[in-house]
């Protein structure tokens, strides 16, 4: 019989992960983190597909995957918010997916970047109400 092994809790593989980059990623993907939880304190944390960050509120907000040249946010509903900002800089061709691809270097517009996060929120929260059923109203037949 195999022994339960408790899984390490997504919060603190995050903190391994940032740790482990040890260079501009590691502060980069420490950044955005925090951004994200200004943004919305509310925000759950999750560790994907072996190795990803990603942040979800009532639905998911976004990833923050390390590539060897940048960091990349990804948003599953990107192509439904309003970027005024101009931050969606990659994967600009998908239907639903929108990216921010962060380089050494980029200066991160934390205001713009917390406006984004908080619409992705909103957007899940109106999908969340929208997709309840309605209550139906009770009807009487008459017996003819």
């Amino acid at each position: 019989m195999k022994k339960h092994v408790p899984v390490e809790s997504a919060s603190a593989s995050i903190d391994d992960r940032i740790k482990e980059l040890g260079d501009w990623r590691g502060k980069t993907l420490a950044k955005v983190r925090q951004i994200i939880r200004a943004a919305d304190p509310e925000v759950v944390e999750e560790w994907k597909w072996r190795g990803v960050a990603a942040w979800s509120h009532d639905g998911f907000i976004c990833t923050g995957e390390v590539y060897k040249n940048h960091v990349k946010m990804t948003f599953s509903k990107g192509a439904s918010l309003e970027d005024p900002s101009g931050l969606f800089n990659a994967s600009l061709e998908g239907n639903a997916w929108r990216a921010i691809d962060i380089h050494e270097g980029d200066k991160i517009d934390e205001v713009a970047l917390k406006n984004l996060i908080r619409a992705a929120v909103a957007l899940n929260l109106e999908r969340k109400h929208k997709a309840k059923p309605k209550p139906r109203r009770a009807t009487s037949k008459r017996a003819g």
